[in-house]
């Protein structure tokens, strides 16, 4: 099995979420799941509204990134969660 980096869009349910304890939450979640420290990155998108890319090494495996996303889904200052990209490394 080899790794893959992967990229995640994050959508905050609004533009008065903190964003710096969302990516804090984010990090808890993937510190089970992925290797080293993941890059994030504010993407603007619309009328105050900020996106965060999310950037992670993690094993190639069945299922990929269903169960992280399912968990970044869950929390609450969350309204989305896609996989913009994945790649072999």
């Amino acid at each position: 099995m080899g790794k893959v980096l992967v990229t995640l869009r994050v959508m905050p349910k609004g533009v008065e979420t903190d964003l710096d304890k969302l990516m804090e939450d984010i990090k808890e979640i993937l510190s089970k799941h992925a290797e080293g420290e993941a890059g994030f990155k504010k993407v603007p998108i619309a009328f105050g509204l900020v996106s965060l890319e999310v950037n992670f090494v993690m094993d190639e495996k069945e299922g990929g990134t269903e169960p992280i996303e399912k968990e970044i889904s869950n929390l609450e200052d969350v309204s989305g969660v896609d996989t913009i990209g994945v790649t072999l490394l």
